[in-house]
């Protein structure tokens, strides 16, 4: 664990000096967002339904590009080599780049959810929102979309043509985690906590748990291929 925090303090530091990854993630989150946009027009009915779906597809693929320029910094300072040679599990270098990268999409989602439901019409003046369960909906999601994107990039930064094949790997992965979110913020905007989202949440929970546990187990074999 100590080596998990000392790679994800790293990269925070690294973050707060360039922002060159939280500053492009955003763009990139704002610019899917305006094209899905634009791409249903401005009839509120039509926007409206695809309020949840338009946001959480803009962090899936933000999740891609905030992890693969994670391990693309340090592929070219010649770190990532350094940090094998640490002491400790192999384990722990992923949790660390998974809390790094999670971090960053938090504080992305902070910015893009409310943003995005409010630019689709899904929240707004007179309208209630679950924010209680909306934040644990995030956070479940969060680690989801940062589990499998940190793996993901990991396996590709090696390589040659690593950003056009980390969203090819990813994707599929994140399938699980953009449906079960996209469910539980829809049914949760449409009429708030049910036992139907609660079903949703502990599917994501499942997959979150069970991410983590075989990326940390199978990173070392990834590392040292």
């Amino acid at each position: 664990m100590r080596t998990a925090l000392l790679i994800a303090v790293k990269d925070w530091q690294l973050a707060g000096r360039t922002r060159d990854t939280l500053l492009s993630t955003a763009f990139f989150a704002g610019l899917v967002l305006m094209v899905l946009g634009l791409a249903l027009g401005p009839d509120a009915e039509r926007l409206r339904p695809a309020a949840a779906g338009a946001v959480w597809s803009a962090l899936a693929l933000a999740s891609a590009v905030a992890a693969g320029r994670a391990f693309a910094a340090e592929q070219e300072a010649g770190a990532l080599e350094q940090l094998t040679l640490y002491p400790g599990p192999h384990g722990g270098l992923y949790l660390g780049k998974l809390l790094g990268t999670a971090s960053q999409l938090l504080l992305l989602s902070v910015l893009v959810l409310p943003l995005g439901l409010l630019f689709f019409g899904a929240i707004g003046a007179g309208v209630g929102v679950p924010w209680g369960p909306l934040i644990l909906t995030t956070l479940l999601g969060v680690l989801g979309l940062g589990a499998s994107s940190t793996f993901y990039a990991a396996i590709t930064v090696n390589l040659r043509a690593r950003e056009a094949l980390l969203p090819a790997l990813a994707f599929p992965v994140l399938i699980p985690v953009v449906l079960s979110t996209v469910q539980a913020t829809s049914l949760l905007l449409s009429g708030g906590w049910s036992a139907q989202v609660g079903s949703w949440l502990s599917f994501l929970a499942l997959f979150d748990a069970s991410m983590v546990i075989v990326s940390t187990l199978l990173f070392p074999f990834v590392l040292e291929n």
